[in-house]
């Protein structure tokens, strides 16, 4: 309730029916606007919502990989993860500042700020970036609480209450559609057609998120005194989809740059006839822009598992524990296997992706309607919706209660 009412709260000094030409199909605003759950379109205090602490979360992973100190820190325990958590909420501040400072630029531009004096102008761009920033901070506050006190991954409830609140697009999809099939009949038949591939893409998700290929290892028995350890046979969990939405992300930031830097430029389309077609190259709608979006999310992919999962640390933990995979030699024999085997599961998850993320864009060529219903915006509900539910299972079991779901 508190994170919606400050989605709804304008900061003061703005004319937010000035930027709705911002917000159209295919830019990067767009899905900031998404990821906030409609706030940056408003120019309300949480208008930045999670992604600061998002960007900052993954900047942080990026550097732990890269550097000594930091991966050390990651391995200390409680108190080393306590460290980087405190880390990224400075980072995420920096973020928030820097976004926040972008933002009154991009406000100005588009001639949605209200001042009457010079004095006045440097002073409403204090109070909007410090709205901003504030609203940021506090988003991430929120999150915070919801993970000491609640159930579930704070922020991505936030993101998934901000999703859900957007969905009612979906009515004026569905507008949009009967109103063209009073020219075209079959617009008629448009409508029942993405309503089965929508919950077809429901269930495929579903599936798929819970998909894993389970790497099979046997423990050597060891005697310690009068006592037996080890002999047991246990697995290797590897998720088809072990990236979650992230490639997803990545892709569209990178793709929708081109036709958001365009949405701030004006030019006679006449004149510059290079620039124009530039600039539909990179439309939502347009082959091009969807085959480089699928490629980069197959990149992404790629990279995102190559810097989570590292095959030779696994199959040392492995020897360590006097484990291994059955029909496999220990050592370098074990950590080939692992890679390629995380090679097929990761070309498998990034299709996957590619197909949830490539439908919306394929259905809006067909039937030229924006579908508000995205790739993006399914994964993260369904996922977010699905750990939940672990979550609250999980919880249940723990105090002996009967599952919610029975």
């Amino acid at each position: 309730m508190l994170f919606r009412l400050g989605c709804n709260i304008t900061v003061p000094y703005i004319a937010p029916a000035a930027m709705d030409a911002m917000f159209n199909s295919g830019t990067m605003l767009t899905y900031l606007n998404m990821m906030s759950g409609g706030a940056l379109s408003q120019c309300a205090v949480f208008a930045l919502g999670v992604t600061p602490y998002i960007n900052a979360t993954i900047i942080m992973q990026l550097l732990t990989v890269a550097i000594p100190a930091l991966e050390q820190m990651s391995k200390e325990g409680e108190e080393g993860r306590r460290k980087i958590t405190r880390i990224t909420r400075y980072v995420g501040g920096g973020i928030a500042l820097m976004l926040s400072v972008g933002y009154w630029f991009i406000l100005r531009n588009m001639g949605a700020l209200h001042y009457t004096s010079g004095w006045e102008k440097w002073f409403s761009m204090a109070v909007i970036v410090l709205c901003f920033t504030a609203g940021a901070l506090l988003v991430t506050w929120m999150g915070e609480q919801i993970d000491d006190k609640g159930i579930g991954n704070g922020v991505s409830l936030l993101i998934f209450a901000g999703i859900i609140s957007r969905w009612s697009g979906i009515t004026t999809s569905v507008q949009g559609l009967l109103t063209q099939a009073q020219s075209k009949p079959q617009y008629y038949f448009y409508l029942p057609l993405i309503a089965v591939l929508a919950l077809v893409a429901v269930v495929f998700v579903v599936i798929l998120s819970n998909a894993e290929r389970r790497i099979p290892v046997q423990y050597a028995k060891r005697v310690v005194g009068r006592k037996m350890y080890g002999g047991q046979a246990s697995h290797i969990p590897i998720k088809v989809n072990m990236s979650g939405v992230m490639p997803v992300i990545f892709a569209s930031a990178l793709c929708s740059i081109p036709s958001t830097i365009g949405s701030f430029i004006s030019f006679d389309r006449t004149q510059h006839p290079f620039w124009a077609s530039f600039f539909d190259v990179f439309n939502y709608t347009s082959l091009t822009y969807m085959i480089l979006y699928m490629l980069l999310i197959l990149a992404f992919n790629y990279f995102y598992v190559a810097i989570q999962y590292n095959p030779v640390e696994i199959a040392n933990n492995l020897r360590k524990n006097n484990g291994a995979i059955p029909g496999i030699r220990p050592g370098k024999p074990t950590s080939d296997f692992i890679a390629k085997t995380l090679s097929k599961i990761t070309l498998i998850g990034a299709l996957f992706l590619m197909l949830v993320a490539g439908l919306p864009i394929l259905l809006a060529r067909i039937t030229g309607v924006n579908i508000q219903l995205g790739g993006t915006s399914l994964l993260i509900v369904v996922g977010v919706a699905l750990d939940t539910s672990r979550s609250m299972e999980s919880y249940m079991l723990m105090r002996h209660h009967k599952g919610f779901l029975e």
